[in-house]
């Protein structure tokens, strides 16, 4: 049997979940300030400049509701969820896929996928049953010790894939600028002849490369039994801040078509049906 509830661990609750306190979001946008997490140093997502399309995500959506960016900067290292949203120190977290736990989440914004990364003047490759991965130096992302808990490394695994695949690390050096890009550069340089590399880095970094890649979605959508390589891409807010989620569904709502134009011009390829026609990602 569950022990009573006492009034101090309903306030305790209340004050967790934020609702209605002077930090609620609805609080903040009410005082006129928008408060965002975001990474300093990870393009084409945000970086202290306020260069990404993130942070533009973030100034167009302030814009609609009539109040002014304020960020809370933290690497996106182990515990950035728990040291920033939750914290209380900020409210709306850019860039989450729609089944995080931790957090509420709006409407999706975009839809992308993992991708082939490689130079213009080698073969396409087809997909992870291309048997040109068998022999081919492969680049993946991976997030730490624990590469099984990358996709890419989980599906050339499965297919015995293993010998000539390289990880680089999605944390990376942080003295460097933006670390996850570091796969692309890879490809370019001709230290690997295929990156599998998360769609919107894939995307901006191959449009900045001084030599000629290709980007293009992996093969199939979900690797069986269960293992997606696309997802859902939204914003995350804290757990029971529904009023504050449904004021950005509205202006993810009505504002699609220039969210998907400013995703187009950052190369960002798309697993969905943007509202405009995108650019085409090189």
């Amino acid at each position: 049997m569950h022990p009573p509830i006492t009034m101090r661990v309903l306030a305790l609750l209340s004050s967790i979940l934020l609702l209605g306190s002077p930090t609620s979001a609805s609080a903040q946008l009410a005082r006129g300030t928008l408060r965002v997490c975001a990474d300093p140093n990870n393009l084409p997502f945000s970086n202290q400049r306020r260069e990404g399309f993130e942070n533009k995500l973030a100034e167009l959506i302030a814009a609609e509701l009539h109040v002014r960016v304020r960020y809370t900067w933290w690497a996106q290292r182990r515990g950035y969820v728990r040291n920033t949203l939750r914290a209380g120190k900020c409210d709306a977290l850019m860039g989450v896929p729609t089944g995080l736990d931790p957090v509420l989440v709006t409407r999706p914004y975009y839809r992308s996928t993992y991708t082939f990364v490689t130079r213009r003047s080698t073969p396409p490759i087809a997909s992870f049953d291309d048997p040109a991965l068998r022999r081919l130096r492969v680049g993946v992302q991976i997030v730490g010790d624990g590469e099984a808990s990358s996709p890419p490394v989980a599906a050339l695994t499965r297919r015995g894939i293993v010998e000539n695949v390289t990880g680089y690390m999605i944390l990376g050096d942080y003295r460097r600028p933006n670390p996850p890009s570091h796969i692309v550069r890879a490809v370019a340089d001709g230290e690997v002849d295929v990156g599998i590399v998360w769609g919107p880095l894939a995307g901006y970094f191959a449009k900045q490369s001084p030599v000629p890649l290709r980007v293009d979605p992996v093969s199939p959508e979900i690797d069986l039994p269960y293992l997606p390589f696309v997802f859902d891409i939204a914003i995350g807010v804290r757990r029971g801040e529904s009023a504050f989620r449904d004021r950005l569904d509205g202006v993810l709502r009505r504002r699609r078509r220039d969210i998907d134009r400013l995703l187009a011009s950052y190369g960002v390829p798309r697993a969905d049906t943007p509202a405009v026609a995108s650019t085409r990602t090189p």
